[in-house]
């Protein structure tokens, strides 16, 4: 048996679903799940498709040319196919902070995540020991003001020989150059310890606790040439008061990073996002 999930968005109109479903009937495709949206401002129509094909004799390649044949042009249709038994290869960038490269690798080791993971990248060597406990390769590349290009290069080229399909930022604490972002176009997922937009910068904890917040945030989002203003993916609240202190803030803001950006990874591998302008549709 073979999966595929199919993403489409298209000017609304009627009679979309009816038609695409049918074709897929025609082909003795079996629909195992479906969700649709309407942004009825906008009037543009977003749909998840996930089917099944029995037969030995179907190919993910000939569907494809066949259904873009068929329904780009007169539907003006843009759209995402994916082979759905396929697990992508992560790479993961960090620098000092553990907490969430920890998670993610525990979910990765448990099987949480149904990922490869054959690199991680790092511009120190403070969680190479990590690395080597769960026995994937670790990448020391320094990165300063005057190397920069170099070691993006570097890091570009180890992610080609990898064939990596997304780069998770797991606190990599370094901005990512335009040219770089540009290699990876919705290939790269951030997790940024502040419920964007509000207290953004380097202390953003320090800053709410100063504040005097009720609640504090993470945020995980796609990473574009405007800093920290990519579309985002996942956020998360909890409450907080006045008894907590700044160290308390820290920590009740660590876990809601690790669960973030696992949410993020997850809804991305799974094929559930659909980036629309700086928007994203997430479907359930």
């Amino acid at each position: 048996m073979q999966k595929i999930t199919l993403l489409i968005n298209c000017p609304d109109r009627k009679g979309i679903v009816t038609t695409i479903t049918h074709y897929i009937l025609q082909l003795s495709g079996n629909i195992v799940y479906l969700d649709q949206h309407v942004d009825r401002q906008e009037s543009v129509f977003f749909m998840r498709l996930e089917c099944e094909f029995e037969s030995s004799e179907f190919s993910i390649a000939e569907f494809e040319n066949q259904f873009a044949a068929k329904f780009k042009e007169d539907y003006k249709l843009t759209y995402q196919l994916y082979d759905a038994l396929y697990k992508p290869k992560l790479a993961l960038f960090v620098s000092k902070y553990d907490h969430c490269l920890y998670d993610l690798l525990g979910r990765y080791a448990s099987g949480e995540l149904p990922v490869e993971i054959p690199l991680i990248i790092s511009n120190h060597r403070d969680l190479e020991i990590v690395a080597k406990r769960f026995d994937i390769p670790f990448k020391y590349i320094p990165v300063t003001k005057e190397t920069k290009k170099q070691a993006e290069a570097e890091q570009i080229k180890s992610i080609r020989e990898h064939n990596i399909d997304l780069i998770v930022l797991a606190r990599y604490m370094q901005i990512i150059s335009d040219d770089f972002v540009a290699n990876f176009k919705h290939q790269i997922i951030n997790i940024h310890h502040s419920f964007l937009p509000a207290f953004i910068g380097a202390k953003p904890y320090h800053a709410a606790f100063e504040r005097g917040v009720k609640i504090i945030g993470a945020t995980s989002h796609y990473v574009t040439a405007d800093l920290d203003e990519g579309p985002i993916i996942e956020q998360e609240i909890v409450r907080v008061s006045h008894v907590h202190s700044v160290q308390d803030f820290i920590l009740k803001g660590r876990d809601l990073e690790k669960i973030v950006l696992a949410r993020a990874i997850k809804a991305h591998i799974e094929h559930k996002v659909l980036v629309y302008g700086n928007k994203t549709v997430i479907f359930a």
